[in-house]
């Protein structure tokens, strides 16, 4: 597609942008508002499974069909991804219980992981590497679009209007964005020698589930050290041993293992993983700080998070350029990463009487570092490979992006409920309270809803609490809510120094990324190719040896 028309290659960027753009815009929705729905369904202890069951799901696809791609073409799977997005979309607005939000959620994650692999996957083919570093500013730019608008409009439906809207006001993106793909994306024809790799694509699903499902269970339903925990972590071993096994044998292996010999590609979904780690930590818990701890509306919560995200938009905009103008990437990755751990440390200060201007400026410091950083190793994937990898190197990058995602949410999950227990257990010692309960023991009914955090996110039933209980007990009721807000906000501080500390090791490990050339063109040289062939030669001898 690199030979297509200029104008040919803009009305396809259109169309995939578009489907980015309904995907995009549907998770970061759900950003302000999932406070108010945990509240609404219930299952706080479930919070972070809305969350990982996305990831979970987009992960498994992302991977598979970044190499599916590479064989049947991408546009049968944007067009399926699209579709299976949108009705997970849809029944998500219709969930009566947090189960059902997750499961929905998951349907939703198997869409958005076609979407994200094939859109990314389709600019390489579009650009040279040299070129795409402003168009993945641009991508990125579509991720801060929707970052804008979702959020403020998220908690503005649910201040308003039933919370379910936030799943069905966009439905119409997705048909002008199936119908665009299905007109303008160009087909192309099977690779007839290529075979599907489904042995170790059904391996590497067995090696990615039970290990992800350890870490989102361990230290919340199950102990670090259970036979539940250690049981899917020595699933996940043992599968992963048959998988590398698989694709030593196989003639096109789903994730081709002498791409890891690649210091480039290796370091690359490294840091990408670490980044991702750090990064969905605190854009997932930042709303919690900003209602649970600020007492803000989900409304304002939107607004005070939109100035982080027009600075990414700015940033990935403005670093794409740079990198397309220069061919330089590595000096704007260590740049970025710098001012993103900087700011998540900023974050990791705040407590509840940090004013929202305060928070503004924190939240601008990691939107400007998130910008900078977010698209460029994607890039340096795609320029480490050959072009026919293209599809299973961006996949690859996204999987180890949100691999990171899932694993850090879940550990930072583990810290704040962690936290939260030992503040709660440290203010349960005050005895002013307990006295109170004791004398009037309707009200201490009435306020057992406190104990859980998640009450603070829901300001009318705060309200309503409050105006039941006698004057007597109305001081005993701000002394509960206050604790909580401190609780909450002492968690939270761990949460975000915590990305901090592991977004700055993604710092360290940049110097180590070697900076080659942006190549001018998708055609392999023939240096590279001879260095390909002698590659699978090696592995082919390896084989025949063992």
């Amino acid at each position: 597609m690199e030979h297509l028309d200029h104008k040919k290659k803009i009305t396809i960027m259109i169309a995939i942008m578009s489907a980015m753009l309904f995907a995009a815009i549907n998770q970061t929705i759900i950003g302000t508002a999932l406070p108010r729905i945990i509240a609404d369904l219930g299952g706080m202890q479930y919070f972070s499974w809305v969350f990982t069951i996305f990831m979970l799901a987009s992960s498994i696809t992302a991977i598979l069909v970044g190499k599916l791609s590479d064989i049947y073409g991408r546009k049968p799977f944007i067009l399926i991804g699209i579709g299976v997005f949108m009705v997970g979309t849809l029944l998500c607005g219709t969930s009566s219980t947090i189960i059902h939000l997750i499961v929905y959620r998951g349907v939703q994650g198997l869409g958005a992981g076609m979407i994200m692999s094939t859109a990314f996957t389709a600019v390489g083919d579009l650009f040279s590497p040299r070129e795409r570093g402003r168009w993945q500013g641009i991508m990125g730019s579509v991720f801060g679009l929707a970052s804008v608008f979702g959020p403020t409009l998220g908690g503005y439906i649910v201040d308003n209007f039933d919370w379910n809207w936030i799943f069905w006001i966009f439905l119409p993106i997705g048909v002008v964005a199936f119908i665009l793909i299905w007109r303008l994306f160009p087909s192309v024809d099977k690779k007839a020698t290529e075979k599907v790799d489904y042995l170790g694509s059904i391996f590497l699903t067995l090696t990615m589930m039970p290990m992800l499902l350890a870490f989102s269970w361990a230290g919340k339903t199950y102990a670090w050290t259970s036979p539940q925990i250690i049981a899917l972590f020595s699933g996940a071993v043992i599968a992963f041993i048959i998988f590398i096994q698989i694709e030593r044998k196989a003639k096109s292996p789903v994730l081709p293992l002498h791409l890891f010999k690649n210091s480039i590609f290796s370091l690359s979904n490294m840091i990408g993983f670490i980044m991702g780690a750090g990064m969905f930590g605190a854009i997932m818990y930042t709303p919690f700080f900003i209602q649970g701890v600020m007492g803000s509306s989900a409304t304002a919560s939107g607004f005070i998070m939109m100035p982080m995200t027009l600075a990414m938009v700015t940033a990935s905009a403005i670093g794409g350029q740079i990198i397309t103008k220069t061919g330089k990437y590595k000096i704007i990755a260590i740049l970025g990463l710098t001012i993103m751990s900087t700011g998540m440390f900023f974050l990791s200060l705040m407590d509840a009487n940090t004013s929202p201007w305060i928070a503004v400026l924190n939240m601008i410091t990691v939107g400007l570092g998130l910008g900078m950083s977010f698209p460029v190793f994607t890039l340096t994937v795609q320029n480490a490979v050959s072009h026919k990898f293209l599809g299973v190197a961006t996949s690859s990058a996204q999987l180890f992006r949100q691999l990171g995602g899932t694993i850090g949410v879940s550990i930072m999950g583990t810290i704040m409920a962690s936290s939260m227990k030992d503040e709660m257990s440290q203010a349960a010692s005050s005895g002013s309270a307990a006295d109170a309960f004791a004398k009037n023991p309707d009200a201490a009914e009435k306020l057992k809803a406190l104990q859980d955090p998640q009450a603070l996110m829901d300001p009318e039933a705060l309200d309503k609490i409050k105006s039941s209980l006698p004057d007597g007990l109305l001081g005993v009721f701000d002394q509960i809510v206050g604790v909580l807000r401190t609780a909450l906000s002492h968690a939270l501080s761990d949460v975000f120094l915590t990305g901090s500390i592991i977004v700055g090791a993604a710092v360290l490990l940049t110097f180590f990324l070697k900076e080659i050339p942006l190549r001018m063109s998708n055609t392999d040289t023939k240096e590279e190719e001879k260095k390909e062939n002698d590659e699978n030669s090696r592995e082919k001898l390896k084989e025949r040896s063992i």
